[in-house]
């Protein structure tokens, strides 16, 4: 997915830059980037952190940046920011989403005889193109205008002028944008849990496709929302962290709720809960206390030299990264029946094996809940497991086995209780070895997360996206 920070202060921001992009690391994978403007103009860096920390990457940059604006992004995939020199005047970008129809605006801009300087194996780099389209206008409010309206899919932007930043959010508000002030300096973040520590307080969720413009003193909108929004449901499920809040809504509590409700539908016999660490542990809290059974931690997560399992881009190095950070405790598995909430079961791949291992351990029995319904359909729009085929997905890989034709009948795979639902869900607990699988209902996720459903992006379980 990616995350984004910027921030304008009337003192040297580097600090709070350098910090309130770091907590965005949860969210990317491969690249790391800041820029800052001074009084003599913008400095940047970027760097790889496949393979380490954003921390350790940038801290020795910091000596030589200084400055009272700056941007910073952790990256899914291109380097960023880039710096742009335009008849609007020179500046910097970053951005976060995912453009599905890059191959048609790639092929509309070179029939204009413009070209492209940043690619990588050959791909145009998304955030060029974004940038590329702002230029296309008179004034960046109206270039940022230009950008989303041509753009499928979404992009989230942060532009750093010498003036100040502009913060967009995408159209459809697939992605969170959130304002926060303190004394003096005012923050953009993709994610709320930036703030706190830093001393900033949440101002503003900007709506979809809004634009603000910030400096020290303040921000004024320049671009209205729209009236239709589809924020990522999965935010809540997995992505966030525990802190943050989307759209007023905190993280931790929606999963303590998602569990709940996961407890409401079951009547299974356990000896006690656990999470899959870190982001099943908030929905498997919710279930222990709605059912009011003990929750207790029979893995313990290891972190100190082991990064994000999902860092690597050698999915067998990603398998062996997540197996090696997750410690059994014996004494707690040896006899005993074991339901384990999880945010959402992709492949299974990583799960299968601990699952085993909890076997291995003597565990009696082993239950699995996940917090949402089965992934069936790849994500369009946020780069949720577009890096895998759908038929790696658990739910679609099985349908394939029982389907002809795999797009045949897909509806009924997404309808609880239904025939073809049952047996789609049993076939994935025998490939996991699990005593008993049960997915949340999508109606109960929504009602835990609690906004309408129109409001909320839920295509990778239902193939559901308006607009």
């Amino acid at each position: 997915m990616g995350g984004l920070f910027g921030t304008v202060s009337k003192d040297d921001c580097v600090s709070d830059l350098f910090y309130g992009t770091d907590y965005h690391s949860h969210l990317g994978t491969r690249r790391g980037g800041l820029a800052v403007h001074s009084s003599t103009g913008f400095n940047r860096s970027i760097h790889n952190i496949e393979n380490n920390y954003f921390r350790s990457k940038f801290e020795a940059d910091l000596p030589k940046f200084s400055g009272n604006s700056g941007i910073g992004i952790i990256s899914d995939n291109d380097p960023q920011p880039l710096l742009i020199g335009s008849h609007m005047g020179t500046f910097a970008i970053v951005t976060v989403g995912k453009i599905n129809n890059t191959g048609e605006l790639e092929q509309r801009a070179l029939k204009k005889k413009k070209h492209f300087s940043e690619t990588s194996g050959g791909v145009i780099n998304p955030t060029e193109l974004a940038s590329m389209r702002i230029c296309e206008e008179e004034s960046l409010e109206d270039g940022i205008r230009n950008a989303q309206e041509a753009i499928q899919g979404s992009c989230s932007m942060l532009l750093l002028t010498q003036q100040g930043i502009y913060a967009a959010r995408d159209r459809l508000g697939r992605t969170p944008v959130v304002i926060g002030k303190k004394e003096g300096a005012f923050a953009v973040a993709s994610e709320s849990c930036a703030f706190p520590n830093l001393g900033y307080k949440v101002e503003k969720h900007l709506g979809p496709g809004e634009t603000i413009f910030l400096t020290a003193d303040g921000y004024e909108q320049r671009n209205k929302p729209g009236d239709k929004m589809q924020i990522c449901a999965f935010l809540w499920v997995y992505y966030g962290y525990p802190a943050t809040q989307y759209e007023g809504i905190n993280v931790e509590f929606a999963r303590n709720r998602c569990g709940a409700a996961l407890a409401r539908n079951d009547e299974v016999e356990i000896d006690f809960v656990a999470g899959i660490p870190d982001s099943g542990i908030g929905h498997a809290i919710g279930y222990a206390n709605e059912r009011k059974i003990p929750y207790l931690r029979p893995f313990v997560k290891y972190t100190p030299t082991w990064p994000r399992s999902f860092m690597p881009q050698n999915q067998e190095v990603r398998d062996l990264v997540a197996k090696m950070k997750l410690i059994p405790i014996r004494s707690m598995i040896e006899g005993k029946r074991i339901l384990f909430c999880e945010d959402s079961i992709v492949r299974g791949t990583q799960l299968k094996d601990n699952i085993q291992i909890l076997f291995d351990y003597g565990a009696s029995e082993v239950h699995m809940r996940p917090a949402c319904p089965t992934l069936i359909f790849p994500c369009e729009f946020l780069n949720f497991s577009t890096s895998r085929s759908r038929l790696d997905l658990a739910g679609r890989s099985v349908i394939n086995e029982i389907e002809v034709d795999e797009e045949e009948n897909l509806d009924e795979y997404h309808a609880p209780g239904s025939k073809k639902y049952v047996e789609m869900v049993d076939r994935i607990r025998q490939r996991l070895r699990l005593t008993t699988l049960q997915y949340q209902k999508l109606d109960d996720l929504v009602d835990a997360i609690g906004l309408p459903k129109e409001k909320l992006c839920t295509h990778c379980w239902d193939n559901s996206s308006s607009f």
